[in-house]
């Protein structure tokens, strides 16, 4: 594979563990590397570390300039990051998967068009068994989630709910739905959801429960798949990352596998 350049929009906790990896163990595959944050401290740190690594002056550049690009940032902007990938003809690994649960059409895109959109499995575990199982018929996904009542403080939900989540003092089920509303209520806090529905049954037959507790220290996610193969139970609990407490630790090392799986001609796993 002839090296590329690669772009990255969001370099907080995760964008920029994908810049150091990507200039340190893959610098073989890697030509430059195009940084863009809204804050331009962050680059400039970057760009100061990483020999390989320039500053863009906005996002358009990045996706016009970059072979692949990967988007850290939000849910709210990964819509139109993927849009321009895919209109460019441009490869992108989206982080901010619920960002286009609700444009699903994208993807069909840019199968036609021969771009490839990488969506790491994140902070979950079991993604390549329900990929499989689903070819054989799947009847239902159910994603539980248990985390600390700070991390979902500030979500959509909670407001128009009237939840006080500071009141919180014990097991509480604050959230019981599908993930296409999960999505929407608890959008920076329940992505691994989107993922589990592009993969499975899509977001309207993924059940979702989030269930927060004062005694919950790390964010855990149950799945269990039935269907015609039979029943997928995993559980994963979570370990923040030393970066940043707000990130699991695994949706960081996830990334850097995605991106190294890119760039490899051997395919291990589903």
């Amino acid at each position: 594979m002839s090296r590329k350049t690669l772009g990255i929009i969001g370099c907080g906790n995760i964008g920029s563990a994908l810049a150091r990896a990507a200039a340190g163990e893959m610098t073989a595959h890697i030509s430059a590397l195009i940084l863009w944050d809204i804050d331009p401290r962050k680059t400039a740190l970057l760009e100061k570390e990483l020999s390989v690594a320039r500053t863009a002056s906005d996002a358009e550049e990045v996706l016009a300039t970059a072979d692949l690009t990967i988007e850290a940032v939000s849910p709210s902007l990964a819509r139109e990051l993927v849009k321009t990938a895919v209109r460019k003809r441009k490869d992108i690994l989206v982080m901010s998967v619920g960002g286009i649960l609700d444009n699903m059409e994208l993807l069909q895109e840019a199968r036609q068009k021969g771009v490839k959109i990488i969506l790491p499995s994140g902070a979950v575990s079991g993604i390549d068994a329900l990929k499989a199982a689903r070819i054989g018929g799947l009847d239902s996904v159910t994603l539980t989630t248990r985390k600390p009542p700070g991390s979902v403080k500030g979500a959509p939900y909670l407001k128009e709910k009237g939840i006080d989540i500071g009141s919180v003092t014990e097991e509480t089920v604050i959230f019981e739905g599908n993930a296409a509303d999960a999505v929407k209520a608890f959008p920076r806090n329940i992505n691994v959801s989107a993922l589990l529905s592009i993969a499975g049954i899509g977001a309207q037959k993924t059940g979702v429960r989030i269930i927060v507790s004062p005694e919950y220290k790390t964010n855990i996610h149950e799945i269990e798949i039935k269907g015609m193969s039979g029943t997928i139970i995993t559980r994963t609990e979570n370990i923040p990352s030393p970066e940043n407490p707000k990130t699991s630790y695994l949706a960081v090392l996830s990334a850097i596998a995605a991106l190294r799986e890119y760039f490899d001609t051997v395919r291990v796993g589903t």
